[in-house]
């Protein structure tokens, strides 16, 4: 059955209002058409979001008169062929394979100051398409030597792991039937698997889970190359690389030549396990890990590697056992190093949140933010860190009913203190000055009294 156009197919779903209508009464068309040319669309190849009301007309017409092939685009009828001469297209194809460097610009001026071509007669969509018909043209900014690429392998065993995520079969997990994810880390000299292992998603913390295996097992990489997703790029991944001095460098977008010895390693994979596991049926992922395992360390471990001259990945790697850094000192910090870190803000009962479930924290930090030390992996809190580092409190998940007969600290009463007394102020003296008390009245003041105030008589 022939392949659909999808530019057709677009078409015909923005024009799915107006031709699912049997007919259309007078101006509903033109209604209908300035109704869709309001809406946004994704419309492919191009970064315009809307459409015209003649672009839409002009396509309910086609559909009407053809149907969905009316709607695909056409080719021109001159496709491949250049209306050039022939002379003057042997002369572009001698000057661009002269210098690759040429550009469309530089070529059109060529031709119309050597007098090949009157002036304006050329175009440079005309000159594209006759380089790109010989296979001459070049993208846009393109350098005019393909990108060098050349074959290597790491000098000794755990200098440079790769890491990727393979999509795995379908297993039985918490009685549900879930799509795996086969997380790998792969080391480049030895072709040896530090460890891999099928998780239920490719997030950061299944990758972190994988690496923290992997460091037991095999001991601390120099250089891990992963790819450029979000997964690889989480604060919580480079955090840990950097606690362990490992360099994470991530591979360019689109570049998957980077990692072909793992990608190499996946088809044996799917060849000599994928293939035998679809014949059990579906498993439990527990038992898919355990047969992963299995194989890994009995088989593929063992076999003769044509990449390695005839040794084995096991054999090739212990010829590097005194280059292997191994975990030393870290092995008891291992836990603490892959820990997570975080920012939580302690409500005014003293409670944080973490994955829906509610902890109580010293409570003399309600109010401010704190960090919160998880184990991701087993979901568990820990405890409660400063900007530090430093431990200053345990986080316990919190029991409503027992915080009723828990006896509340109360705030401790500031006992009263009585102000010695001050010296007056500037105030209080000009009060006292101003309206100072009147002495009692004596006898001499009485016999005034009753003197005339201008005669002094009495």
């Amino acid at each position: 059955m022939k392949e659909l156009d999808s530019m057709a197919l677009f078409k015909l779903s923005v024009l799915g209002p107006l031709i699912s209508r049997p007919s259309l009464a007078r101006g509903e068309l033109q209604a209908g058409l300035r109704e869709l040319a309001q809406k946004e669309y994704a419309i492919p190849g191009s970064r315009r979001r809307y459409l015209a009301e003649k672009t839409l007309q002009a396509w309910f017409y086609q559909y009407r008169r053809d149907g969905l092939e009316g709607l695909a685009p056409r080719r021109r009828c001159d496709h491949g062929r250049s209306k050039l001469t022939a002379a003057v297209q042997e002369a572009l194809i001698a000057a661009k394979r002269e210098n690759p460097r040429r550009s469309l610009l530089t070529l059109q001026h060529w031709l119309e100051h050597s007098g090949q071509v009157p002036l304006g007669t050329v175009s440079r969509s005309a000159i594209h398409r006759l380089l790109k018909l010989h296979g001459l043209s070049r993208p846009p900014a393109a350098g005019s030597v393909a990108e060098e690429r050349r074959s290597f392998t790491a000098a000794h065993a755990n200098d440079i792991w790769y890491g990727d995520v393979l999509h795995g079969p379908k297993a039985l997990a918490r009685r549900r039937q879930r799509k795996t994810y086969l997380v790998t880390l792969f080391d480049d000299a030895a072709r040896l698997v530090p460890h891999s292992a099928f998780c239920l998603a490719e997030s950061a913390l299944d990758i972190e889970g994988v690496l923290k295996q992997a460091v037991l097992k095999r001991g601390i990489c120099r250089k891990l190359i992963v790819d450029n997703g979000a997964a690889y790029r989480s604060v919580t991944l480079q955090t840990i690389c950097a606690r362990l001095g490992i360099q994470l460098i991530h591979c360019r977008p689109y570049m998957p030549e980077g990692k072909g010895k793992l990608e190499r390693w996946h088809r044996t994979l799917r060849a000599q396990f994928l293939s035998e596991i679809a014949l059990e049926g579906l498993l439990q992922i527990e038992d898919l890990n355990a047969r992963l395992w299995a194989w890994v360390e009995q088989v593929y471990h063992h076999a003769p590697h044509s990449g390695l001259a005839g040794l084995t990945p096991l054999a090739r790697y212990q010829q590097d056992l005194a280059h292997v850094r191994p975990l030393g000192a870290r092995a008891a910090q291992l836990d603490a190093i892959f820990q997570h870190r975080l920012q939580r803000y302690v409500r005014r009962d003293g409670t944080v949140s973490y994955r829906g479930r509610v902890f109580e924290v010293p409570y003399e930090f309600s109010g401010k933010t704190i960090w919160l030390t998880v184990d991701a992996h087993t979901e568990q809190v820990l405890g409660v860190e400063d900007d530090a580092g430093a431990v200053i409190g345990a986080a316990t998940p919190i029991d409503r009913l027992a915080n009723v007969r828990r006896e509340r600290r109360k705030p401790v009463a500031t006992p009263t203190v009585t102000a010695a007394p001050i010296a007056p102020s500037l105030v209080d003296l000009a009060v006292a000055r101003h309206y100072r008390a009147v002495e009692p009245h004596s006898e001499r003041d009485d016999a005034h009294t009753d003197q005339d105030p201008t005669t002094g008589e009495v």
